[in-house]
């Protein structure tokens, strides 16, 4: 399939061929027939990816200093690998787009295959085929046109928009800015039988929107404006004021002060700056109120990835709600917007609409993309012609997000072959392969795991798909590496455990989990100082941060909790500096209102007398180095800072620092692919994966009983 994307590094807009997305069970697949490029969002996305480094930098100095602080821990070389690979990766474009559903996922009651749809939100993009959210997408009729139904999404800004007004039939509504968004504002506010005016700084656009039909759209910088919006508005004022500008000035905030009457409300809707003069709202009493997008459910999880619903009788219009409303007022003819789209484009020549965006050549105001609806898309695109060695490692990827492309990738390049790699966005799918020298990309994780050349499989999937895969490419008698955790519950490692134990000793595939840090150069060379089966009291504090409640390693069907997630890399640590086995754990929580329990304590006993000691703690303060870790043993301390500074305190005492942190993600790759080389063991043993598993498993079993848990 094709699709549209920049790069962010140099603002390069090109249409690549990419894998069809792949279908989540609360998602529907949708061949495109026309998507809408909206000029305000997606111009300024392009302006901004097209400037300096110097410029970008500038207009981005949260994210500058996320940059500064990553050096001080990361490095300025590992850091530097971290932004590029974000600046030089394909980014889609688009979020407002109508087609046919072509499948839907396992969740799906709500649609069928044939069904006409619009469909909005991230993943609404400039494509041949999408696959989109269940609440983001609608039914549109047959009598309602396809191109005007790709508009559905920009259409339900302007909704939600009205919806924060609360205007009542026979009031006055002044609307400032009057591009797509502003325009069908007024139309619909007319519609609604509420008077409106326009204004706008751009004398063509005004023009423009005029000859589509819509009156009473005046210059904002016309002597007596102010006046005449009030003779407009029948008394001292407009009931409300709706801001569809984009500006970097006030103005559009102190004129809404100026023009709207007492006790009249502000809406924003546009990108402005919200600083003003306090005069008119203050002794206007004015309500100044945002307007999140498409309605109540934007940018919530639950309700975008999960299709969980609000209660109509609670939420009487959220994003979906106000998408059907829309697509109802082009089936009952309330509103026209065929003029609205002005130019309309092939697919591979997208290019030239933003150019007209951009240098603002031509008048314009709805611009839509067509796409050959006939055509047909291959899940998978080969790359280049296979050359593989089989007594090689040749490993395929399934799933290939920042941790795999940071960590993982970058340590593996030029070392190994590549056959294929799978993600759930074709575009991301396409800039990896390229990059790495993958023969092919594709969303289908089973073509990997089934392909005869691949004989070893890395899964960097969220958490929710680690079991199922692992189970499928032992099964497939691949070696698997995966990324903590090896598997979400329990009962998913007990299946994992039965059928590796199953295979034939001399047969069975190597199985590694990326517990990293026992790979760490600071770690390995404890063992030098101390014997691996003394008896040692271990304490690590980790300062782990917030991540916000609606992230999705909180959510115990995709993440399972930073438990599962994270704490699950210490306690194989400490299993590993204690050269011995848990036999018995007690974990407490500290209580918070949203019940993450990520911040805890747990307290480990070993089958050889080592004790350890786990705080790990979100609460805490960034500035603080994240990871501590002390261990005594015989007379003797070793004293681990973040995996940059050790000291050695005892009969000799030493120091030792490195310029960048390690963690161990390389020396743990390289040992993997050394033993599928040599055909010995995998680095850590499976009874050892295994263990530290279960034992992370029983943690939480001791919060939730609030005992001491036996091994």
């Amino acid at each position: 399939m094709q699709q549209l994307t920049q790069q962010l590094k140099s603002g390069k807009m090109e249409i690549i061929e990419v894998p069809v997305p792949a279908l989540g069970k609360d998602q529907v697949l949708v061949r495109n027939y026309y998507s809408i490029i909206s000029a305000g969002t997606e111009g300024k996305t392009v302006t901004d990816a097209r400037k300096g480094y110097i410029t970008k930098a500038r207009s981005r100095q949260k994210e500058v200093q996320q940059v500064i602080e990553l050096i001080k821990t990361q490095g300025l070389r590992e850091t530097y690998n971290m932004v590029m690979n974000k600046l030089e990766a394909p980014s889609p474009l688009g979020y407002s787009c109508a087609g046919e559903v072509i499948a839907t996922g396992e969740n799906i009651t709500s649609f069928a295959v044939g069904d006409k749809v619009a469909c909005g939100g991230n993943t609404a993009v400039h494509a041949d085929i999408v696959a989109v959210p269940v609440n983001l997408c609608v039914k549109v009729p047959d009598n309602v046109d396809l191109k005007q139904a790709a508009m559905t999404t920009i259409a339900s800004i302007a909704v939600q928009g009205i919806r924060q007004a609360e205007l009542k039939m026979g009031e006055s509504c002044l609307v400032i800015g009057t591009g797509i968004i502003g325009i069908l504002t007024m139309q619909m506010l007319e519609a609604a039988g509420i008077k409106a005016i326009g204004v706008d700084v751009n004398k063509t656009q005004i023009e423009y929107a005029k000859k589509l039909g819509v009156q009473n759209i005046y210059d904002r910088n016309a002597e007596g404006i102010e006046d005449l919006i009030k003779n407009f508005s029948g008394r001292s004022g407009t009931d409300a004021v709706i801001i569809t500008a984009a500006a970097s000035s006030t103005d559009p905030v102190e004129l809404a002060g100026e023009a709207a009457g007492k006790k009249g409300k502000v809406v924003i809707v546009g990108a402005v700056p919200t600083g003003f003069s306090r005069k008119n709202y203050y002794r206007k009493e004015l309500d100044l109120r945002m307007s999140c997008s498409y309605g109540p459910g934007r940018y919530d999880p639950l309700y975008e990835e999960k299709g969980i619903d609000y209660p109509e009788g609670y939420v009487r219009w959220t994003e979906n709600r106000n998408m059907q409303f829309f697509i109802d007022l082009l089936s009952r003819k309330k509103i026209n917007i065929d003029p609205l789209i002005s130019h309309t484009f092939p697919l591979i020549e997208a290019p030239n609409a933003y150019n007209i965006i951009l240098e603002k050549s031509e008048p314009f105001a709805g611009i839509a993309i067509q796409y050959d609806s006939d055509s047909k898309s291959e899940s998978t695109i080969r790359l280049r012609k296979e050359h593989y060695q089989t007594a090689k490692p040749v490993i395929g990827f399934i799933g290939a997000g920042s941790f795999a492309q940071n960590m993982l990738l970058p340590n593996l390049k030029n070392k190994i072959q590549f056959s294929g790699v799978v993600t759930a966005r074709g575009n991301t799918s396409r800039y990896i392969a390229d990059k790495y020298g993958f023969s092919y990309c594709t969303s289908d994780g089973n073509e990997v795991i089934q392909d005869k050349n691949t004989n070893t499989v890395f899964i960097a999937t969220r958490h929710d798909l680690h079991g199922k895969y692992v189970l499928e490419a032992l099964q497939a008698g691949k070696n698997v590496f995966v990324e903590k955790p090896l598997a979400l519950k329990p009962d998913e490692l007990e299946k994992i455990k039965g059928t590796y134990y199953s295979m034939d000793k001399e047969n069975r595939p190597r199985v590694m989990v990326g517990f990293n840090r026992r790979f760490a150069p600071a770690v390995r060379r404890m063992n030098t100082i101390f014997n691996q089966h003394q008896q040692k009291a271990i304490s690590m504090r980790i300062n782990a941060g917030i991540i916000p409640a609606d992230h999705w390693v909180h959510d115990p069907e995709t993440g399972g909790g930073r438990i599962i997630g994270e704490v699950c890399h210490f306690i194989d640590l400490a299993t590993f500096i204690a050269g011995s086995k848990v036999n018995n754990l007690f974990a407490t929580v500290m209580k918070d209102p949203e019940n993450k329990n990520d911040t805890l304590t747990i307290n480990l006993h070993f089958n050889n007398g080592s004790i350890c000691s786990i705080a790990y703690f979100s609460n805490g303060n960034k500035k603080l180095p994240k990871e501590y870790i002390e261990i005594f043993c015989g007379g003797s301390v070793i004293q681990i800072n973040d995996f940059k500074e050790k000291k050695i305190i005892g009969k000799i005492n030493k120091s030792t620092k490195q310029k960048s942190q390690d963690k161990g993600h390389k020396e743990e790759l390289i040992r993997f692919i050394h033993a599928i080389e040599k055909g010995e063991s995998s680095p850590i043993p499976f009874d050892e994966l295994y263990h530290s598993s279960l034992v992370t498993f029983r943690v939480i079993d001791s919060i939730k009983s609030g005992q001491a848990i036996a091994i």
